[in-house]
């Protein structure tokens, strides 16, 4: 019994330092850190570099960059490009260390799914921020981006406290974005469809 618990321990960590590194990379790295450093849960020996001051200061810090970054509309789009290259690798990184001490092909295995569930978290977030920003209100893209860091922590708690509850919503949210993504991705194949009209339409200027 203690063997399926721990278990589940593992695979909740592990899914959760990857999708929550999707949506917010700097909020996972210090609530993991915090968490770590308190007590509040025992990290594996491979993801305790987390737990450093100079990491959970950075982390911190950079936390409070994307903030503002990411709540402001156009901006927080470049942001998400950007950090297309950052999130991903840094998810599947999570990822391998959560497993803990472990084989190798199991930890390349773990950053492999890690890596695949925050692109995917990610292409998902950068997506549904993208379309909204077509709206002239700032209104929803701030309700997006609060919304968005509530889940990571009240996912990464679940995660920490309670693996069973997380994971039956991880697969929750599995199913949902399956569905949300294909009609994000045909939403944003439209907006660029009409700004591209809108460049053909324009008059060639004079010669």
């Amino acid at each position: 019994m203690e063997e399926y618990q721990s278990l589940i321990q593992v695979i909740a960590l592990t899914m959760g330092a990857a999708w929550a590194s999707g949506i917010n990379l700097y909020a996972t790295v210090a609530m993991l850190g915090l968490a770590g450093t308190t007590g509040y849960v025992d990290l594996p020996p491979t993801l305790e570099v987390v737990q450093d001051p100079m990491v959970i200061l950075a982390a911190g810090f950079m936390y409070c960059v994307e903030f503002f970054a990411d709540k402001t509309p156009g901006v927080d789009s470049g942001w998400d490009a950007l950090h297309t290259f950052i999130r991903i690798p840094a998810g599947a990184m999570l990822a391998a260390g959560a497993v803990g001490d472990v084989s190798p092909a199991l930890a390349v295995a773990a950053g492999l799914v890690g890596g695949t569930v925050t692109a995917a978290t990610h292409a998902t977030k950068a997506g549904g921020r993208a379309l909204i920003n077509t709206s002239p209100e700032p209104f929803s893209n701030w309700t997006a981006s609060v919304a968005e860091d509530l889940a990571v922590f009240a996912g990464l708690w679940a995660a920490l406290s309670n693996p069973t509850l997380f994971l039956a919503a991880f697969v929750l949210f599995l199913i949902l974005m399956a569905w949300l993504l294909p009609k994000i991705l045909r939403g944003l194949g439209k907006v660029g469809r009409k700004v591209g009209g809108w460049f053909k339409s324009s008059p060639s200027p004079a010669a």
